[in-house]
Order: C-alpha cells, then structure tokens, then sequence
C-alpha cells in the first residue's frame, strides 16, 4: 500500500447538470486540490465545466463526452485521464437516470435503458479505473446511490431505478472486500430528498410540503450536503472506511 498522493484526479461521472449533485461534487474536490476528470454525455457541457474548474482552481482538469455504457468508450477515456492528468485515485460514480414507471407497467426497454446506465456504466467505468489504481497501490471509490434503494422508492424512483441503485450497495461492498488488498475502499452515499433539477421537475409543492413534515431536519436537502460526504470519502482521512454507506436524507429513516 502506497501513501495518499500529494497531486491527484478524481473522476465523476455525470457532472454534466447545472443543478446536479455530479457538479457539486466535481467542484468540492476541486476546491480541496483534486484534479477532475468529469464524463458525461454531454460532452460540450463538460469541456466547460472543467474549463472553469481549471481557471477557478488552477488545476488541469479533463471535461469528456462519455457515454458510460460503451465500455471501448470508457477504458479509452480513463487512458486520456491517466495520460494527461495526476495520479488516478478518486472515483464518483454519480451518472444515472431514474424511472418513475409504476412495476405493472414497465417494460423490457424501459428496465434495460435503467440498468445500462446505472448499472453496466458503472461498472465499466469501475473497472477501467479500479485496474489503474491497484498497479498504484492507492484508490477511493464511492457509488452514488439513493435511498429508493434502501426504502423501495418512494419520491419519484419506482422499480427499476430501485433494483439498480440497490445494486450498486452490493457492488460497493463486493469491492470493498476484493479490492481492499490493493489500497482501495469502496463506499456508497445514499442521498435522501435532495434539491435538483430532476427532483424539481417531479414534485409539486403539495409533495414538498409533505416531504418537510417528514424530514426531521426540516429542510429538502442540497447538492452540497451529498459532495460533502462524497469528498470526505474520497480524503486522506477515510482510509479506514470502506464497504459502508451513508445515508445523506435528513433522517428520513427515522422518520
């Protein structure tokens, strides 16, 4: 096992979003001196998100059109990180999308476009980065999960984004387990009601206010609460946390 890099690069996928938690995060780690390599499908969107981490932090940053569910796509960007940016050793996998589609009425396609994407994107993009940071000796891995996954929907996930985010908390241990002997953690973060566009575009203010009476904390939550937590288990000082998840809801749980 090697030391915490001094100059390192993080990757987060789907940080394409204005509103979204990918960016968020993408800018808490620039901010705490990462260098960041953000995939999204969007690619144009992406080049200027990096191009203002750059001029922001002055660090290199990589902005790249990705579309997580062609793997040759995939490990060839990862090469692009690893030659052109520092050290390979934080990895966000947050690209997904949701399915409010009701179980009766879901279809092969519909439960196929869910799975491609925040599940065999994820693990692509795990792979290709997970190999670079064993020959390193040194790597940090966190899966963005929900906690539809842990509740069975219930905001606007039904499922198919249930089943795959559920996924994605095996996964995450799984790793934990086989890559640990390579200096590598793997965590989830599991955010509750969170402020975004996409959460945005499905609640009325009726479900909101419902949404706040259950919330012990009192408030939906933000982007920046998740990119907190995520850029914690991405730090020097979470090598000894692997194979949990963190539950960013507002105590929804407890509820």
């Amino acid at each position: 096992m090697t030391g915490f890099p001094r100059e390192r690069t993080a990757i987060v996928t789907g940080a394409a979003s204005e509103r979204g938690i990918g960016r968020a995060i993408a800018g808490s780690l620039a901010a705490q001196g990462w260098s960041v390599a953000v995939f999204d499908v969007d690619g144009d969107a992406c080049r200027k998100l990096a191009a203002g981490l750059r001029e922001q932090h002055g660090l290199p940053c990589l902005g790249l059109g990705v579309d997580i569910r062609d793997r040759d796509a995939v490990f060839a960007a990862v090469d692009r990180v690893r030659e052109h940016l520092p050290q390979l050793t934080g990895l966000v996998n947050n690209a997904g999308v949701s399915s409010p589609v009701p179980f009766l009425e879901v279809t092969d396609d519909e439960w196929r476009r869910v799975v491609e994407v925040n599940l065999h994107g994820t693990f692509h993009v795990t792979q290709a980065a997970a190999k670079i940071m064993a020959d390193n000796g040194i790597g940090r891995i966190v899966h963005i999960s929900s906690t539809s996954a842990e509740r069975g929907g219930g905001v606007y996930g039904r499922a198919a984004y249930s089943a795959s985010k559920a996924a994605l908390l095996g996964f995450a241990r799984t790793l934990a387990r086989e890559l640990g002997p390579y200096g590598i953690t793997a965590n989830s973060v599991a955010p509750g009601s969170i402020d975004t566009d996409i959460m945005g575009g499905r609640l009325s203010e009726e479900r909101k206010a419902v949404l706040l009476k259950e919330l012990p904390v009192g408030r939906i939550g933000t982007v920046h609460d998740v990119a907190a937590v995520v850029s914690f288990l991405l730090g020097e000082q979470a090598g000894y946390l692997t194979g949990v998840t963190y539950d960013v809801n507002g105590g929804s749980h407890i509820a």
